[in-house]
């Protein structure tokens, strides 16, 4: 048997390949929307890929389940399981066979077991595997977002993200009962989840990619809390804010992605054209480094980098049903466009590259700059109180700590907020460590705020200077 997991970092989530050498046939398990990884994979393995399935139904990343079936041929398990509105809408029209607790999925000597393990959603399903070759006994257990390495799938999803209201004390109270099940396990059993640090689907996940039933039974806390109640309270707090685009993920996932094929690659795009569409009120994406964008950038755009954070903040902050632009790197284009696709952020409307900037300089324009401060210079100004400082980190940040008098919007909240905050004062704008207040800087920048400043280095600058 061969087994191997691809791990994608700017989602934090693993997907597996498990290939029978005995038939040369393999099957994928939770495959996100960039399939060339599945194909080189099985292709440099002697492989061909003839079953698809996924644990359930996705709220973080567009699934590629379904045109990975498609494209390969291969047979698309989708769970059965839970009530009529958390049903596939499209497993009739792809030819997908429905499963359910007990069912097994078989690939040459390749066993999946079907387990109904609802609580992050009701169809969730995790699977067993037995290599059938050399063991009638299972070698491991795919949990997706059931069981993860030191915590479990957080179970307030449906209501925070998707909008279904009072559900999260019945989803908690599902994932209690499905956890009293999961010591019965062998303690040996591998335990394979579908994400790792960095995930918004849980609030602890552990950074080792992978576990074992008895390590997890013994030191993930949710296994060491004994009343329902306590479980419900606990699995509940202090869970982090969901992505906006988190909601239009479950639906995209429940009736079907668009292919990836149909899609058009994206276009570069001249200086006239990024102005017209600013003036179309086309958001236009700066993704240069924070110190690059502030040296100097187009009147009017924002800034999101690339780098690890690049698509969560893209979620958060782009729209999902008007056009974008970009201004990236030539050879980063087709990189940006496929991590933003994984998302389901299709609507690219082109890119441009550094050239717009000698171009608009060449016109006799001079770049726009932000203002950027070290906490002594901003102690200075709150000393004189000629500034107001605008914390843009998470509420269980802040309640660890801030400065004084700040006003807090988390960042992903804050275009959604900017009437809220005042333009006839100064606004010093700081997170943790600077990278999100130098993307919430360029957004009050690009929305007409005039007086905007980034602390450099964010709250711990801030208190190593205290």
């Amino acid at each position: 048997m061969f087994l191997r997991m691809l791990y994608n970092q700017q989602l934090a989530q693993a997907s597996y390949l498990v290939g029978c050498a005995a038939t040369g046939e393999a099957l994928v398990v939770d495959p996100n929307r960039d399939l060339d990884q599945y194909f080189n994979l099985a292709a440099r393995e002697g492989f061909r890929i003839a079953a698809v399935t996924e644990t359930h139904i996705h709220a973080d990343f567009v699934s590629g389940a379904r045109e990975l079936a498609a494209r390969s041929g291969a047979r698309l398990y989708l769970s059965g399981e839970g009530p009529a509105a958390w049903q596939y809408t499209y497993a009739g029209e792809s030819g997908a066979t429905l499963v359910h607790q007990g069912d097994l999925i078989t690939v040459g000597n390749i066993h999946l077991e079907v387990l109904h393990t609802p609580g992050h959603t009701p169809e969730h399903i995790a699977f067993l595997l037995t290599d059938a070759a050399h063991a009638d006994k299972p070698m491991g257990i795919f949990t997706g977002d059931f069981v993860f390495v030191g915590d479990v799938g957080r179970p307030d999803l449906l209501e925070r993200a998707a909008g279904y209201g009072g559900t999260m004390a019945d989803s908690a109270r599902q994932l209690y009962a499905s956890l009293q099940r999961f010591p019965a396990l062998p303690d040996y059993l591998q335990v394979w989840p579908g994400h790792g640090a960095g995930s918004a689907c849980g609030k602890a996940l552990g950074a080792v990619p992978q576990s074992t039933v008895g390590y997890e039974t013994r030191f993930n806390w949710a296994f060491q809390v004994h009343d329902e109640d306590e479980f419900i309270e606990r699995v509940l707090a202090g869970q982090p804010n969901p992505p906006a685009y988190f909601a239009r993920m479950k639906q995209v996932n429940k009736e079907g992605p668009i292919p990836r094929l149909m899609l058009p690659a994206p276009q570069h795009v001249r200086l006239n054209d990024l102005l017209e569409m600013l003036g179309e009120a086309v958001t236009v994406v700066d993704t240069r480094p924070a110190d690059a964008y502030a040296g100097g950038h187009l009147p009017g755009t924002i800034n999101i980098p690339m780098g690890a954070s690049f698509v969560t903040w893209a979620g958060w902050l782009l729209p999902d049903d008007h056009p974008f632009a970009l201004i990236v790197d030539d050879h980063e284009a087709d990189i940006a466009a496929r991590q933003l696709g994984l998302i389901g952020l299709d609507a690219l409307a082109g890119y441009a590259t550094s050239e717009v900037f000698s171009a608009w300089s060449a016109r006799g324009r001079e770049l726009a700059t932000l203002r950027r401060i070290d906490p002594a210079g901003l102690s200075d100004l709150l000393r004189r109180d000629e500034v107001e400082a605008l914390d843009v980190r998470e509420p269980s940040e802040v309640a660890l700590g801030a400065i004084a008098g700040s006003r807090a919007i988390p960042l992903g909240y804050l275009p959604r907020r900017l009437a809220d905050l005042p333009r006839d004062r100064t606004l010093v704008v700081y997170c943790q460590s600077g990278m999100r207040s130098s993307i919430a800087a360029s957004l009050l920048a690009a929305a007409g705020h005039q007086k905007v400043i980034d602390l450099v280095g964010g709250f711990d600058a801030w208190q190593r200077h205290q």
